[in-house]
């Protein structure tokens, strides 16, 4: 893969298994929205536009030191994913599913936005999240200019821990708002340390963010998939139930038991074919 800075930006060239629509449009991050151009998004104090053309992804307002220090890591470009596209293609389902969301990619997100932003999305929906999220940056963040727009950062432990319940209502969290200042607060406390968590194996991790109000096994799951690294986690609700059992009718009948299915047919790999999957099912299941 080639590198070239350009007057707005940077060019990524020949880069394979990278779409920015199946990146940002499998449920994994909140914070991407398509412009008509590409996916303008915010993550730590960065803000970029991701486009894609002909092999080319176009990283605006990023430069070539960011990208190394920065996208590099949290768009995992360092991970081959055709090697773990040969590991999961024995399952015939699974193969058509990867051709079907063919860019996929898991992205390496801040853990502490991921765990707020999971917790938010419980029984939820994703134009909801996104409003919520978008209003406790608006609220609680730090602006960033770009262009003619302002981004505002997601908030930190201890914004969060400091404002009150009514603030974190008026934000649209209802009654997760306890379950966001609890959480902060035990960040702040080092009650939980999410970079220690991070490096703990997957059962210990798991057991560790169970620990925080508002975080059920799905939520967990999510976590440690998409800011962890944890590819063994495989994140289960209604809809992912529903999938499994529509696929592999086998699977069972409790979350648990399609979790553990999913780990005995595709091990380590296992969160890397939630997601083909996921992207998959939209399609096939109406």
């Amino acid at each position: 893969m080639e590198i070239k800075e350009t007057s707005y930006g940077i060019v990524l060239k020949n880069v394979k298994h990278f779409s920015p629509v199946h990146i940002f449009e499998c449920g994994q991050a909140f914070r991407w929205n398509w412009d008509g151009i590409g996916y303008v998004g915010i993550a730590g104090n960065r803000v970029i536009r991701v486009s894609y053309d002909g092999g080319n992804v176009l990283l605006e307002n990023a430069s070539i030191e960011d990208y190394g220090s920065f996208w590099k890591h949290y768009f995992d470009m360092e991970r081959d994913y055709g090697q773990v596209k040969d590991a999961l293609s024995c399952d015939p389902l699974l193969e058509r599913a990867m051709e079907y969301g063919w860019g996929i990619r898991i992205l390496n997100q801040d853990p502490w936005e991921a765990l707020i932003s999971f917790i938010i999305s419980a029984n939820n929906n994703i134009p909801r999240i996104k409003k919520i999220i978008e209003n406790l940056a608006f609220e609680f963040g730090k602006k960033i200019e770009w262009g003619d727009r302002d981004f505002y950062t997601f908030p930190s432990p201890a914004d969060l821990a400091g404002a009150s319940i009514e603030q974190l209502m008026a934000c649209g969290c209802g009654y997760r708002a306890d379950y966001i200042k609890r959480t902060a607060r035990m960040v702040c406390s080092g009650e939980i340390q999410l970079n220690e968590v991070a490096k703990l194996p997957y059962q210990e991790a798991y057991k560790a963010l169970m620990a925080c109000p508002g975080v059920g096994p799905k939520v967990a799951d999510c976590v440690l998939l998409f800011s962890m690294g944890k590819t063994e986690a495989f994140p289960v609700d209604v809809w992912i139930k529903r999938v499994m059992q529509y696929f592999y009718p086998e699977s069972g009948d409790t979350n648990r038991q399609v979790k553990e299915f999913a780990w005995q047919k595709f091990g380590h790999l296992a969160g890397f074919a939630q997601q083909y999957l996921f992207y998959y099912a939209r399609e096939c299941i109406r």
